[in-house]
């Protein structure tokens, strides 16, 4: 893919200092379980990981304009910006933008802290896409899961959940966790999950209409290589080596797939509710 445009105003650098270093112990087994979690809103396992925090006066507004990657993030958190600009504006809503906060090793967010082998994820409690970086290389050294469009799908999927929250399905979850047995909200939160990657199919399907954005041959498969890597299923087996289907929290390889499909083949918001669309 091809971005043109200048990149969003919404993201903060806080790679330069305050963030700890996190080593994780246990080896790649390890690391891929955490990986797992990915696109995940349950943080309840990651609140005071480690004791130190970020420090906030080191976090800089913007990005290096020699630093590729990071304008990479921008440009693609951008580019959200304009599609769900324009499709609150249908529903009558105003879009308030998410803030993407770039740390390296280990960030404290409103959700609590957070080492960077959980992989990117969103805080509904600040209203911030947490991402570093170095999670691009385990996306695709252990998931085989390369490309520019994999990692923007990264991204818009995250901005799904920020906009989740902002339509009310985030408060709705929490409700839901008090009332609900484990299994009972496994089953919401693959529907939450599956929404999220129907709302970055559909950012990917209005972005083509986007001046400073272009497509390229491969994109659209490089996508779908990574939602199929980072299923439920793919993921036990890779762990456990056997599939819980009852122990499901962000839905299967062929379920990502189809979701993120929908969205990009449809277009259309209101096919999106898995709520009540998923039995």
């Amino acid at each position: 893919m091809k971005w043109f445009g200048k990149g969003s105003r919404n993201v903060e650098d806080g790679r330069g200092g305050g963030g700890g270093k996190f080593a994780l112990g246990g080896g790649v087994g390890i690391i891929v379980v955490i990986l797992g979690l990915i696109f995940g809103q349950d943080f309840s396992g990651l609140v005071n990981q480690m004791p130190i925090a970020q420090n906030e006066a080191s976090v800089q507004q913007g990005v290096p304009e020699n630093d590729a990657m990071a304008q990479f993030v921008s440009g693609v958190l951008e580019s959200t910006e304009q599609v769900w600009d324009q499709e609150f504006q249908k529903m009558g809503l105003t879009y308030e933008h998410p803030t993407l906060r770039l740390f390296t090793g280990y960030v404290q967010s409103a959700c609590g802290g957070a080492s960077a082998a959980i992989g990117p994820f969103y805080c509904p409690g600040d209203n911030k896409i947490y991402i570093d970086l170095g999670f691009y290389e385990e996306l695709k050294n252990n998931f085989h899961a390369a490309g520019d469009f994999a990692q923007a799908y990264v991204i818009a999927h995250e901005v799904g959940h920020h906009v989740q929250n902002l339509l009310g399905e985030t408060e709705k979850m929490a409700r839901a966790r008090q009332q609900l047995s484990e299994p009972e909200y496994n089953k919401l939160s693959v529907k939450l999950e599956l929404q999220a990657d129907f709302y970055a199919g559909l950012w990917a399907h209005k972005a083509q209409n986007l001046k400073d954005f272009q497509l390229e041959p491969g994109d659209l498969e490089e996508a779908l290589t990574a939602a199929n890597a980072i299923g439920d299923d793919q993921i036990q087996k890779r762990t456990r080596g056997r599939v819980i289907p009852d122990s499901f929290t962000h839905g299967s390889s062929a379920q990502r797939i189809y979701w993120f499909k929908r969205g990009y083949e449809t277009g259309d918001i209101r096919q999106g509710n898995t709520f009540n669309l998923i039995p």
